[in-house]
C-alpha cells in the first residue's frame, strides 16, 4: 500500500502508523554528507530509533560531500544506490530527471505528513511538474548581520533594502573606528559569489531563465553594481571574505556583515576559536545582545526583496525498498525531526514548521537545541523571539538563481566560474563603467554551458 492511498484513509498520524507493518526486514542504506564523528553519532541514534520502532535497520554510511555526485552516478549505473540519500539543493531536481531519485516516493511523504507543514519556499525549490524531487530536510538562510544598537541609536530603519542599507552607510561609516560593511572582494572564494547572488536576488536579476543564459538586464545589473560600490566603499581595502568580516564585526569594527547563520553561536562567545572581541570577555554574549538581522532584503527593481537560501534535502532514490525508505523519511522528519535538526541547530533550519495539530511544534523546539562548541546554549536564550522568527522566515520565500526555471546546473557552473566575482571586482576598482561590466559578463556567461 502506498503513502498516498494511505493518505485518503486517514491523517498524518494514522498514515505513519499504517506504514510501519509495510518496512522490509531488510537493512536501509542511508547515505549522509554530515559525516563529522558527533553528527553521524546522533544521525545513528535516530536510525536506532527507528529500528526500534519498526524493526528495519539502517545502516548510515558517510560520504564526503564533493564525491557525493560522481558517487551517486557510479552506484546508479550499477543499479546499486542506497534508499535515501542525504544531499544539498544543487541534486534535487537534476538527480531526479536523470532517474536516480523517485518523485513519487517524496511526493507521497511530503503529501502524507502535509505540504502545508513546510516552509513554502525550501518545498519550492523542489518542486517538478508533478510532485517534488526530495523532502526538504533542513536549510539555512544568508543574513545581513548588524549592530542593532547602533541602528536604534542612530534612527536607522533595519537594512532590509538597498535604500536602507546605503541610509545606514552615511551615518555610520566612520573608519577606522567603524566600517559601515564589510563587503566581499576576494574574487577566488566562493563567498563571494554568494554574498553576490544574494544582493543581485535582492534586485530580480538572474543570468539564467527556463531556456538557458539570459543576457543581464542593463538597468537593474547597473543598479546592482551601484550599491555593491557602495557596500566595498564603505570597507576596509584589500581582498575580503568571511574571515575579514567576522574579525571586524567581531572587534566593534563593523556596522554590517553577510554571513551565514553558521556565525550565530559564535556572536554568543560559544566557540573558543572564533571569539567576539568587542570586550574584554571572549565568552560574553553582549554583541548577540546588540545584534539584528535581515534575511529578506530588497533592491530598487524588486520592491519583494529575496532570502538566499542554502536547503538539504533527503532524497529516495530509484533503487530503494520504497515503503521501507518513505517510512524512514517520515519518522525522519516527524518523531525523529528535532533529533535531525539536533546535528547542527546553528545551520539546520527547520523547513518543516510543525504538525496540522502544532503547526510551530518543530520551530519552537529547534529554538530549544543547544549550540555552539566550548559552551553550550539554546538559540531561544541568547536571541530574542523576534529574531527567532527571521532566522528560519527566510525559508518561506528562499530562492537561488536557476532553481524555478530548472536550471539550477548552468547557474552553478556560471557562480563556479567566478567570472561575476571578476568583473564586479574591477567595477568596483574603477576599472570599467557599469555598461562595460555587463557586456562583459553577458560575453563570458554566454559562453558557459
Amino acid at each position: 500500500m502506498t503513502l498516498r492511498k494511505q493518505m485518503l484513509l486517514a491523517t498524518t498520524a494514522s498514515a505513519l502508523a499504517l506504514m510501519s507493518f509495510a518496512a522490509s526486514a531488510e537493512t536501509l542504506r542511508f547515505w549522509t554528507t554530515e559525516e563529522q564523528p558527533d553528527r553521524l553519532a546522533k544521525q545513528e541514534a535516530m536510525a536506532k530509533a527507528f529500528e526500534e520502532k519498526t524493526g528495519t535497520a539502517v545502516e548510515v554510511i558517510p560520504v564526503t560531500e564533493s564525491e557525493l555526485g560522481t558517487r551517486a552516478t557510479a552506484a546508479y549505473a550499477a543499479g546499486d544506490l542506497p534508499d535515501v540519500i542525504y544531499h544539498s539543493l544543487q541534486y534535487a531536481l537534476p538527480w531526479a530527471e536523470a532517474g536516480i531519485l523517485d518523485m513519487d516516493a517524496a511526493t507521497d511523504v511530503i503529501e502524507t505528513l502535509g505540504a502545508d507543514t513546510f516552509a513554502p519556499g525550501a518545498l519550492g525549490m523542489a518542486a517538478m511538474d508533478d510532485g517534488y524531487a526530495s523532502v526538504p530536510a533542513n536549510g539555512w538562510t544568508q543574513m545581513i548581520v548588524y549592530r542593532k544598537d547602533l541602528f536604534d541609536a542612530a534612527g536607522l530603519a533595519a537594512p532590509n533594502s538597498y535604500a536602507a542599507v546605503e541610509a545606514a552607510l552615511e551615518k555610520l561609516h566612520n573608519p577606522p573606528e567603524m566600517y559601515g560593511f564589510v563587503a566581499a572582494t576576494k574574487v577566488d572564494e566562493a563567498f563571494m559569489s554568494q554574498v553576490l547572488e544574494h544582493v543581485f536576488l535582492a534586485n530580480g536579476v538572474s543570468p539564467v531563465d527556463e531556456n538557458g543564459f539570459a543576457p543581464l538586464d542593463e538597468a537593474k545589473t547597473t543598479e546592482v553594481l551601484e550599491f555593491y560600490k557602495k557596500l566595498a566603499d564603505a570597507s576596509p581595502p584589500g581582498d575580503l571574505f568571511w574571515d575579514q568580516s567576522r574579525t571586524l564585526y567581531f572587534s566593534g569594527n563593523a556596522a554590517m556583515i553577510i554571513w551565514s547563520p553558521f556565525i550565530l553561536d559564535e556572536l554568543a562567545g560559544l566557540r573558543d576559536s572564533a571569539p567576539p572581541t568587542i570586550n574584554d570577555d571572549p565568552t560574553s554574549t553582549d554583541l548577540a545582545s546588540k545584534t539584528g538581522i535581515v534575511t529578506t532584503f530588497s533592491g530598487p527593481s524588486n520592491p519583494e526583496g529575496a532570502a538566499y537560501a542554502n536547503i538539504n534535502y533527503f532524497g529516495i532514490t530509484t533503487d530503494a525498498d520504497t515503503d521501507a525508505a518513505e517510512e524512514f523519511v517520515a519518522f525522519s522528519m516527524d518523531e525523529g525531526y528535532v533529533q535531525t535538526l539536533s546535528i547542527a541547530p546553528e545551520g539546520m533550519f527547520p523547513t518543516r514548521r510543525g504538525t496540522a495539530n502544532a503547526p510551530e511544534y518543530f520551530i519552537q523546539e529547534w529554538a530549544k537545541l543547544p549550540v555552539g562548541v566550548d559552551r553550550k546554549a539554546p538559540l531561544g536564550d541568547l536571541y530574542a523571539q523576534d529574531m527567532i522568527d527571521k532566522i528560519v522566515g527566510g525559508l518561506d520565500v528562499a530562492q537561488r538563481w536557476g532553481v524555478k526555471e530548472g536550471q539550477l546546473g548552468l547557474a552553478s557552473k556560471m557562480n563556479n566560474s567566478q567570472v561575476i566575482n571578476r568583473v564586479v571586482r574591477e567595477y568596483i576598482d574603477g576599472e570599467i563603467d557599469a555598461a562595460t561590466a555587463v557586456a562583459e559578463m553577458n560575453a563570458e556567461l554566454s559562453a558557459i554551458k
